[in-house]
C-alpha cells in the first residue's frame, strides 16, 4: 500500500543552492553530451523526496550512469514520469506559472526542437520565478532572462512511499556520500 507524504521543497532548494555551480560526485555529469539539466533537477527533486521508483523503463531512478531510467535525465521522459506517476516517488501536474512554488519544475521549449531544458524554482522576485539549472549553470536566475518559445510548469503535489519509516537520504545525497544511504 502506498502512503503519500509531503515533498520537502526546502530540501530541494537547499540541494540546488549547494550544487548549482558544481557537480555532486555521486552522479554522472552529462554536460557536453546531451546536457545535465534534467539530471540536476532530478537530483534536487530526489533530495526533496528521498524516494525513487524502480519500475523498469517507466520509473524514475538513478543508481549509476548505466543503471538509470530515461526519466532521470531526459526532459520529456521526466515530465511524463512526474505527471503520470501512480506508483512510488514524486508526482505532480502541469499548472499555470502563477501556481508555482519553490521546488517546482519549469521546462522550456523551442519551436524547432521541442522541450529542451529543465530547471527548478528556487524563489521569486516580483512574481518572476527564480531558477537553478545546470549545463548553463545558474542559481536565482530570473525566468524572464531566458530566450525560448514555450514553457510548461510542473507543480509537485507530493511523494508516494511504500514504507514511511524508510531512512532519510537527504544528508547523504546533499554531502555527496551516497545516493542511497547504507545503514549497516
Amino acid at each position: 500500500m502506498l502512503i503519500t507524504k509531503p515533498y520537502n521543497r526546502e530540501r530541494a532548494v537547499e540541494y540546488a543552492a549547494k550544487w548549482a555551480f558544481s557537480r555532486n560526485p555521486i552522479f554522472y555529469d552529462y554536460t557536453g553530451i546531451g546536457g545535465n539539466c534534467t539530471n540536476f533537477v532530478s537530483q534536487c527533486v530526489y533530495a526533496g523526496s528521498c524516494t525513487m521508483n524502480y519500475t523498469p523503463i517507466f520509473g524514475w531512478y538513478y543508481l549509476s550512469d548505466s543503471e538509470r531510467t530515461a526519466s532521470w535525465t531526459g526532459v520529456d521522459f521526466f515530465y511524463n514520469f512526474l505527471t503520470g506517476n501512480k506508483g512510488p516517488g514524486p508526482f505532480g501536474r502541469e499548472v499555470k506559472k502563477e501556481e508555482l512554488l519553490t521546488g517546482d519544475v519549469i521546462q522550456l521549449g523551442k519551436t524547432d526542437e521541442g522541450f529542451y531544458h529543465t530547471m527548478i524554482v528556487v524563489g521569486f522576485e516580483m512574481g518572476v520565478p527564480l531558477v537553478a539549472a545546470q549545463s548553463n549553470d545558474a542559481y536565482n536566475r530570473p525566468l524572464d532572462t531566458y530566450i525560448y518559445d514555450f514553457d510548461r510548469f510542473i507543480h509537485i503535489d507530493g511523494v508516494r512511499v511504500i514504507d514511511p519509516s524508510t531512512e532519510d537520504c537527504f544528508e547523504s545525497v546533499l554531502n555527496g556520500i551516497a545516493i542511497i544511504p547504507s545503514y549497516e
